[in-house]
């Protein structure tokens, strides 16, 4: 059976947290035109519980990417989810910090590179045991790269150019957090909407501010 057929999931937390994110970049009713525009009515005032049950689904996931392509349009659809991946770290940081252990001091006390390994494998790692999204966190001497083998941001989905913005939007936000402010250079280069095996984000390891 084709892979990309089979139904994945998210846990509804991250459902959840999503939608919280988008209500907070592009206010409740643009979340109804979104979710109508998606066709995905059933969500309008009725999101997801706060639970880990794996009952949103990659299909809802990736149909309301592509709502905010169609809404916007294609430059305007993906900076917005850019937008809305930076706001989704803020609802996640507070639904699973305690499941990363990033927010103890034994880590706020570590070197700022070994901070950004640590930070990537914990997410790794959460997306790894909590989804069915597949994460590998790698590294070499000038950069991180986190590459998706199963994305639900481009899910059944084709595209001329990388589409997972609000992953790259999570990732800024992230190291944004991680590193107590610090910026750093974030690109998909690689998308499996575009035919690519993995969807690849590759991380700067020096801040460029």
């Amino acid at each position: 059976m084709n892979e990309s057929r089979v139904t994945k999931f998210y846990p509804n937390r991250m459902g959840l947290i999503i939608l919280q994110a988008m209500e907070e970049v592009i206010n409740r009713s643009g979340v109804t035109a979104v979710l109508n525009t998606a066709g995905l009515s059933e969500l309008i005032d009725q999101y997801p519980s706060n639970d880990l049950k794996l009952e949103f689904s990659f299909d809802t996931v990736s149909h309301i990417q592509a709502a905010l392509d169609q809404l916007y349009g294609i430059p305007g659809g993906r900076g917005v989810a850019l937008r809305i991946g930076r706001a989704c770290f803020k609802y996640g940081i507070r639904e699973f910090g305690s499941l990363l252990g990033l927010t103890e001091m034994a880590f706020r006390l570590l070197p700022l590179t070994t901070k950004l390994r640590v930070g990537g494998n914990a997410f790794a790692r959460l997306f790894n045991r909590y989804t069915d999204q597949r994460v590998r966190f790698d590294e070499d001497e000038s950069v991180f790269r986190w590459q998706i083998d199963v994305c639900p941001l481009c899910w059944n989905r084709q595209s001329e150019q990388p589409a997972c913005q609000l992953a790259v939007g999570l990732l800024q936000e992230a190291l944004y957090w991680v590193s107590g402010g610090k910026i750093f250079n974030v690109e998909e280069t690689h998308c499996i909407a575009c035919g690519d095996e993995a969807c690849t984000i590759i991380i700067s390891k020096n801040p460029i501010s």
